[in-house]
């Protein structure tokens, strides 16, 4: 099945560190990176969708971080 996850995180070295975390998993990139001004906070944010093939069936239960 494939599973999907939507990474975000302000824009810093530490977005980059988790798509890279990420894709050294076997994720991969699901289209373009976004990129927003998250007003109430004051910074931008960066957001990035990732798809990977794994083996079983969905259920909401999974830990999708540890896949």
């Amino acid at each position: 099945m494939q599973i999907y996850r939507f990474l975000t995180e302000d824009d810093t070295s530490a977005f980059c560190h988790k798509v890279s975390e990420a894709l050294s998993k076997g994720w991969v990139l699901h289209g373009p990176p976004t990129y927003a001004f998250d007003a109430a906070r004051g910074v931008m944010r960066c957001g990035q969708a990732v798809t990977k093939e794994v083996d079983g069936t969905y259920t909401s239960a999974l830990k999708l971080g540890d896949l």
